[in-house]
């Protein structure tokens, strides 16, 4: 099949668009000087000479606190940029793939979020990118919307990264222990969201690595498995007063997938394990 891959800079994409080649399908990626998606029509040039099966809508405005002292560009980016990518798809009756995120929830749930929980977003970020789902769903109806969660790997700033240059900068390191979640590798991720094109499967679905844990558990295993000395201490998240508020529980239910593709996602023990190890 053949597919367009937005954001073809980003984190995510960087795993996505070798997963595809990988599985023998046409790839063409577009990033912001390609076509800007909050405006209209921009990703029509690229539809009509490509002709693509699939969208994947990898795009977004994802820095959290930034999101949260510019709204505007938020909704622009998160919202809009979604309706016109799902408005391009339909116009050329390509299916669409897009990603979201744990963070429509409010943190307050006490077990694995479904996908059919309550949204109430409580951050900038978290409502933008909740209005783009629900005008995703609003404009097409042939559409997948992937959740997932703390996402980290090769060819962006993330968690993984910060941690090891700090401890083996011998910087001192304070986590906080009262968010609790599932560290998720773009390439786990990739490979799920290429089996669910695969399949086809239309809908609503969360999709992360397996297990949880805090992001003090998660930085102390990054460090552990490194061979690194460096002390991890806890800390709450109000010590670190940053702009933009944080689920304090958003563990993701990935029964849908599960039962859908008969995968289960790798624990995200393992898949730092490999994460490490590719780095090496």
């Amino acid at each position: 099949m053949k597919v367009l891959v937005t954001g073809a800079r980003g984190m995510l994409a960087q795993a996505v668009l070798p997963a595809l080649e990988q599985a023998g399908h046409e790839v063409l990626g577009l990033d912001l000087e390609d076509a800007d998606i909050t405006r209209p029509n921009t990703l029509d040039h690229a539809l009509r000479t490509f002709a693509p099966d699939w969208i994947f809508h990898l795009a977004a405005f994802t820095r959290v606190d930034d999101c949260e002292s510019n709204p505007d560009q938020a909704y622009a980016v998160n919202a809009l940029g979604a309706r016109n990518v799902a408005q391009a798809a339909l116009a050329c009756g390509a299916t669409l793939l897009a990603i979201s995120t744990d963070y429509v929830f409010d943190g307050q749930a006490r077990r694995p979020y479904r996908e059919y929980d309550a949204a109430a977003p409580q951050s900038v970020y978290g409502a933008s990118k909740w209005a783009g789902e629900q005008a995703i769903r609003e404009v097409y109806p042939r559409h997948i919307i992937a959740r997932t969660a703390w996402l980290y790997g090769r060819g962006g700033a993330n968690f993984v990264d910060t941690v090891l240059k700090r401890a083996q900068a011998g910087e001192p390191l304070k986590v906080v222990d009262d968010q609790r979640g599932s560290p998720t590798w773009t390439v786990d991720l990739a490979a799920a969201l290429v089996r669910l094109a695969t399949i086809g499967q239309l809908g609503t679905v969360h999709v992360t690595n397996s297990g949880e844990c805090t992001w003090w558990e998660f930085a102390s295993y990054i460090v552990q498995r490194s061979g690194l000395s460096t002390v991890v201490a806890k800390c709450g998240t109000a010590e670190l007063g940053r702009p933009a508020p944080r689920p304090a529980y958003s563990v993701l239910n990935a029964q849908v997938y599960e039962r859908v593709t008969g995968d289960r996602m790798p624990h995200w023990q393992d898949g730092i394990d490999r994460y490490l190890k590719s780095r090496a």
